[in-house]
């Protein structure tokens, strides 16, 4: 696709826009290096990695290339021999983190996001690199005493000469022979070793090596004779340090050059990635869509008829154009049936012609390079194989072209290569020469294009296009509006009918002279003034309608504002009730354990008083009133709680009940049903369960009192066998602040209780802290027996401070 076109619709603009959004410098490279593809496939595939990468950060935000940089120049001088920077080193292994990350986690994602796991797919994790520079580089880019056994001797022997230096020094300049011809009691360094400020006027009086003096002359810096070879010492140590150092980097930047393309691979991918999250926050910034693409299907024979539809595909709905404020910018429906492909559109001056041209162009441009849209949903566009614009005035003074010269120009050098799957967009076709000339002349070009099939957009003030677009089949006129009132256009866009021109009506309203209008009026054609008039009643009626639209919008809008505001309601009113049910249920449970302690009490006296037959008497006269008392006020048989039905038959489950989940062996409280299926609240948490495998607590507690009701008639033991497992001891342990020795101990005891009680899975919180405690635990899970398969906690479980186990059935 022609550059020059491009850059004439503003794509680099918003390539650039594009690139603010990237992490680092490969992806603002690929960025603005993005250009339009011809192929329907690629250009669909660029549209589902935008789509899949904001669906991706709305779920999880945080997600990221991290610190990654671009290291392939690195990469490329290690295998030329270079001996690279700890820091840029140090670079390339956070580059390498930021791939492995990025990569397991859309790895775990593939099902959701499969072209992004496609990508990350192609990161290279080179193995050993990074485990090598953790060794060798620290987090501040500086080469560890632990690199070599070497590095560390020299530099425990070079502390130990510093520290006599120092020590040397000063004693010097604080004994009291030689501390009044100090200029200052300090240490400093000139030429890489170390001196002392000697006033000038006792040269000589202390014996030593004079490296440098003041810009007034009046301290000399003298290195004392009897800290030479210490001096001297210290400095060959330090050569040894950096020739050391040297060889350790030399070493790691053979391994280096070794994984250099799995280097670059990996920046490669990150770059894709990057590129990927930038059209994702571009286009949640521009509040944009993913379009419908369509492609321009083959003729169905060489020889087809002229002003056949090329099967081009434009419906835009409420487009707006990316380079103009949000905030101001007029949204414009261009919609275009199936036998149209070419739209004429008149209009006064800065009314919007050429943005609604513009419009059209760039974000045909956009949606081709992968990039969402800003219009409505459901938006479609066709893959063009060309884009051709000529718009606004680009004539030449060196050529000496004129305005019309120039337009010529570009118009001979599209029609040179544009074709049936081209889109041609003109400015103002027919202007700068005679207007009679200028006419037949935009005819005639329309005429062509109409012939070749190319999909067009052109702006004109003649009127004798608005007749030539009325009367020629695939052609339609639009227009864009001018409210007469405020004397301002109103950049609306309409698809169907040709503009006014609205001279006579703009003169009247600026106060010119009836009489000079009415002799104007008189000197217009009849022809033309009444269609002027039925034009302008056309124009009226569409307002009308159109107001009647937004009206009609506005009341669906405020219905659905009002029908959510019920549900919300509702909701409260369901939350409230299920308060009030908790409320009560807790109460009279409260009542009952206090009854309870109390029969508790009178049976402890009753045991004391066995010997008093009266008092024997009395108390259990007082335990069965209590009895009944506990019958009466017991949650199972308060009128808030249901019971299964007389008949037998199973009552369904309601939302607020109490229920049993069986597959967990543990209550919980239904709150929300589906036909199959219900969420139970389960303490902190929220669980999907199948409706079968709920009871309520009532019928619960009835099989408990009456279990040979829930066996068959003979033989029960015999055919099924009935677990047993242990008491819960709860979906979830927390291990965080022990030791991993502790944490380990228990959470061994904690997985066997759990496996024994035939728990499904376990929730492991063990926080994140340094890692240690996280990496023993996922190492213990892993090898063991019981555990099927583990992984990270949801965000709102806590994410990487938190593992979920899933266990063997028992």
């Amino acid at each position: 696709m022609d550059t020059k076109y491009i850059q004439t619709l503003e794509l680099p603009k918003i390539l650039d826009r594009l690139a603010a959004y990237c992490a680092f410098s490969g992806g603002s490279s690929l960025a603005r290096a993005l250009t339009p593809t011809m192929d329907l496939n690629e250009a669909t595939r660029r549209q589902q990695e935008t789509t899949e990468a904001r669906k991706l950060l709305s779920l999880k935000a945080d997600v990221s290339i991290g610190g990654a940089r671009d290291v392939r120049h690195y990469a490329s001088d290690a295998v030329i021999g270079a001996v690279l920077l700890p820091i840029e080193i140090l670079e390339i292994k956070n580059t390498l983190i930021a791939g492995r990350a990025l990569k397991r986690t859309l790895s775990k994602l593939g099902d959701q996001f499969p072209r992004l796991a496609f990508i990350a797919n192609g990161i290279d994790e080179c193995p050993g690199v990074i485990e090598s520079i953790s060794k060798t580089i620290d987090e501040r880019g500086e080469v560890m005493s632990s690199a070599s056994e070497k590095l560390a001797s020299i530099r425990i022997e070079l502390k130990r000469v510093h520290d006599r230096l120092m020590t040397k020094l000063q004693s010097i300049i604080t004994s009291s022979q030689y501390s009044p011809m100090m200029q200052e009691a300090l240490i400093t360094e000139r030429d890489g070793r170390y001196v002392i400020p000697l006033k000038a006027e006792f040269k000589g009086k202390l014996r030593g090596v004079v490296h440098d003096q003041s810009s007034s002359g009046a301290t000399l810096f003298l290195e004392p004779l009897a800290t030479v070879d210490l001096n001297n010492e210290w400095r060959s140590l330090q050569l040894q340090e950096r020739e050391e150092i040297r060889r350790i980097l030399t070493e790691l930047c053979k391994l280096i050059a070794e994984q250099a393309l799995g280097i670059k691979h990996t920046v490669e991918a990150l770059a894709d990635l990057d590129l990927a999250f930038a059209k994702a926050k571009y286009a949640d910034e521009l509040k944009a869509t993913e379009p419908l693409l369509k492609e321009i299907p083959n003729p169905k024979s060489p020889t087809s008829n002229a002003h056949q539809h090329p099967g081009s595909v434009i419906k835009l709905r409420g487009a707006r154009h990316p380079l103009l404020d949000p905030a101001t910018v007029v949204p414009i429906d261009f919609l275009l049936d199936d036998q149209t492909y070419v739209v004429l559109i008149t209009g006064p001056n800065t009314g919007g012609k050429t943005v609604s041209l513009k419009t059209v162009g760039l974000l045909a441009l956009m949606s081709q390079c992968g990039l969402h849209i800003p219009a409505q949903s459901g938006s479609e566009i066709s893959i063009f194989e060309g884009v051709y614009a000529d718009i606004g005035d680009e004539q030449s003074i060196e050529q000496s072209l004129s305005t019309f010269s120039s337009h010529i120009s570009n118009i001979i050098q599209i029609l040179k290569t544009a074709n049936r799957k081209s889109l041609v967009l003109l400015d103002e076709l027919g202007a700068g020469t005679d207007p009679t000339e200028g006419s037949a002349l935009a005819r005639a070009l329309l005429s062509y294009l109409l012939d070749i099939g190319a999909t067009t957009v052109g702006t004109t003030h003649y009127p004798e296009l608005k007749v030539y677009a009325h009367t020629t089949p695939g052609v339609i006129n639009a227009s864009v509006e001018f409210d007469l009132e405020t004397l301002a256009p109103t950049y609306r866009l309409t698809i169907g009918l040709p503009g006014r021109s609205n001279a006579f009506a703009i003169a009247t309203r600026l106060g010119l002279d009836n009489s000079i209008i009415h002799d104007a009026q008189q000197l217009m054609p009849v022809s033309d003034l009444e269609a002027e008039k039925l034009l302008d009643e056309i124009h009226r009626q569409h307002d009308l309608a159109h107001k009647e639209r937004a009206l009609a919008e506005a009341v669906r809008v405020d219905a659905l504002a009002l029908e959510a505001q019920l549900t919300r309601k509702l909701e409260m009113i369901e939350d409230e009730r299920l308060k009030i049910l908790e409320s009560a249920r807790a109460e009279a449970q409260r009542e009952v354990e206090g009854i309870k302690e109390e029969a508790k009490e009178l049976r402890r006296k009753l045991q004391h008083a066995a010997s008093s037959v009266k008092a024997i008497k009395e108390v259990e006269a007082a335990v069965d009133g209590i009895t009944e008392e506990i019958e009466s006020k017991s949650p199972s048989t308060s009128s808030f709680k249901s019971v299964p039905s007389i008949d037998g038959k199973k009552r369904p489950i309601r939302l607020g009940d109490q229920v049993y989940l069986s597959t967990l062996h543990t209550e919980g409280t239904v709150m929300s049903l589906t036909s199959s299926e219900a969420e139970v609240q389960i303490g902190r948490m929220r669980v999907r369960a199948k409706l079968d495998d709920l009871q309520t607590i009532e019928e619960k507690k009835l099989e408990v009192l009456n279990p040979k009701s829930q066996l068959p008639t003979s033989n029960f033991h015999a055919e099924r066998p009935i677990s047993n497992p242990r008491p819960s001891p709860g979906l979830e342990i927390d291990i965080r602040g022990q030791t991993v020795e502790e944490g380990l101990l228990n959470l061994e005891r904690y997985l066997d209780s759990a496996y024994l009680a035939q728990l499904p899975w376990v929730r492991i919180i063990h926080g994140k802290g340094t890692g240690k405690l996280r990496q023993a635990v996922r190492d213990f899970l892993r090898a063991s027996d019981i555990v099927i398969s583990h992984e990270n906690g949801a965000e709102n479980e806590g994410g990487d401070g938190v593992t979920v186990a899933r266990l063997a059935i028992a």
